[in-house]
């Protein structure tokens, strides 16, 4: 199991970007979070198995077909038991 902290800038807030992603999540059995940032990038948490987690790191590239993705920044993450999420949320 392993952790991601993605920051995606471009065109992503104000499109379905999040909803699009939490989706995606469900169906890759990934948790965590997607949250607007002020500075317009959505970050997201992705928890889950390492296949999962990079796919879904892919899927951030895709988004909804009214975003516009330029940049997908990813760190590696470490979570202590009790932060692990256990679905995915936007908010």
């Amino acid at each position: 199991m392993i952790a991601r902290k993605c920051f995606v800038s471009g065109r992503v807030q104000g499109v379905f970007y999040r909803a699009t992603v939490a989706r995606r999540a469900a169906e890759l059995g990934v948790t965590g979070h997607a949250r607007n940032l002020a500075d317009g990038r959505v970050e997201v948490l992705a928890c889950g198995r390492r296949a999962s987690v990079e796919r879904f790191i892919e899927v951030l590239w895709e988004g909804s077909s009214a975003s516009r993705v330029r940049a997908v920044d990813v760190q590696e993450v470490e979570l202590a038991a009790a932060q692990w999420p256990g679905d995915f949320g936007t908010g």
